[in-house]
């Protein structure tokens, strides 16, 4: 038996040894979990022999050739690891990997957190199984949860398998690919347990600062630009939610009447979505982050979107005291993730500010 096949057997058998191990209450979110795991890991397929198959896809194979070139220079240039990770494209005959529930409280913008044996905890929960994700929403919406669901087009196992290249995204906008490539191999490289906002707002500072460095290296001046204009769009978006994030906590800490704070909450969320329609006008209509604002904005949607950018600005301003050098990039994040939580979230808020 290969080393990939003790490997992959080792994983499998981990799987269900966690399954035989759980409560009765955890049981059925788990087996599938398992089952949809197994069920990618089945339809895998070496990207090298995809290419080299003539009577494969013709613009599949280009854009799995973009890919291997991608991974290379993630290993060789952002200092990512050189897994088995993206060697391979699986095809799962749907338009999203994983569905994930967010939960957060009806006067709270702190999401609400799950725990798992081997990641930890997390402010999210991942589901293969429609019928069981929306039982599970529309029980915390029962509770009183402001509810958000979201499809999600990649993940990483975080080394624990090697993770194919999806469907879901092979026909995504090259710079969107790679950045993809980035953040993923990004959770490999480092991982705290139980933090969220830490582990993705690294792996977002890695996929923007790799994506420009990427594409300045491609020579396309005109797929930079374009880049870090849509850049610009995503950080002003980020910037009102977190406005509105933090008005709306305000709102929660005082002591009004629950009418009167569900009135003043949906007010301020009818406020936001006027200032996007300004911001996006002020683009040119650009309605890329539409369903960000115009769908279900709510606790919930904000909690999300804080989750992966708290910290981004701190992680990219210590990349850049470092003159762009990932090693040492890396370095630094390495032990402020081995801080203690109380005292890794202020450094980052001061580093952030």
């Amino acid at each position: 038996m290969s080393a990939r096949s003790l490997r992959l057997a080792g994983m499998v058998a981990c799987l269900w040894v966690m399954l035989a191990t759980t409560g009765c209450a955890q049981l059925a979110y788990y087996h599938q979990s398992a089952a949809g795991q197994l069920d990618i890991i089945g339809r895998r397929e070496a990207i090298d022999a995809l290419i080299a198959d003539d009577s494969r896809n013709a613009r599949l194979r280009v854009r799995l050739e973009q890919v291997r070139a991608i991974r290379e220079f993630a290993v060789s240039e952002l200092g990512l690891p050189d897994t088995g990770s993206y060697t391979q494209y699986a095809d799962l005959g749907r338009d999203y990997a994983v569905l994930a529930l967010y939960a957060a409280p009806e006067f709270s913008t702190d999401l609400k957190t799950w725990c798992y044996p081997v990641a930890g905890c997390a402010g999210y929960r991942g589901y293969f199984d429609r019928d069981m994700l929306q039982a599970d929403a529309d029980a915390l919406r029962a509770e009183g949860y402001d509810v958000y669901v979201a499809a999600v087009p990649a993940y990483s196992t975080l080394g624990w398998f090697d993770d194919p290249l999806l469907n879901t995204v092979i026909d995504w906008p090259s710079a969107q690919l790679a950045g993809l490539v980035f953040h993923e191999l990004a959770h490999q490289r480092l991982y705290v347990k139980g933090d969220t906002a830490f582990n993705e707002s690294f792996a977002t500072a890695v996929e923007q600062a790799g994506v420009a460095r990427w594409l300045g290296s491609q020579g396309d001046a005109l797929a930079l630009a374009k880049y870090r204009s849509d850049r610009r769009h995503h950080e002003q978006v980020v910037q009102l939610l977190a406005g509105t994030r933090e008005r709306l906590q305000a709102l929660y800490d005082t002591a009004l009447p629950l009418d009167t704070m569900r009135e003043a909450k949906q007010r301020e969320l009818a406020r936001t979505r006027q200032a996007y329609r300004a911001l996006r006008d002020s683009w040119g209509g650009d309605p890329a982050y539409d369903n960000w604002v115009e769908g279900e904005l709510n606790n919930a949607r904000l909690g999300s979107v804080a989750a992966y950018h708290d910290y981004v600005e701190a992680f990219l301003a210590m990349l850049e005291s470092r003159q762009g050098d990932f090693s040492a990039f890396y370095a630094e994040a390495s032990r402020i993730g081995a801080m203690a939580p109380e005292q890794r979230e202020p450094y980052l808020a001061r580093s952030r500010d």
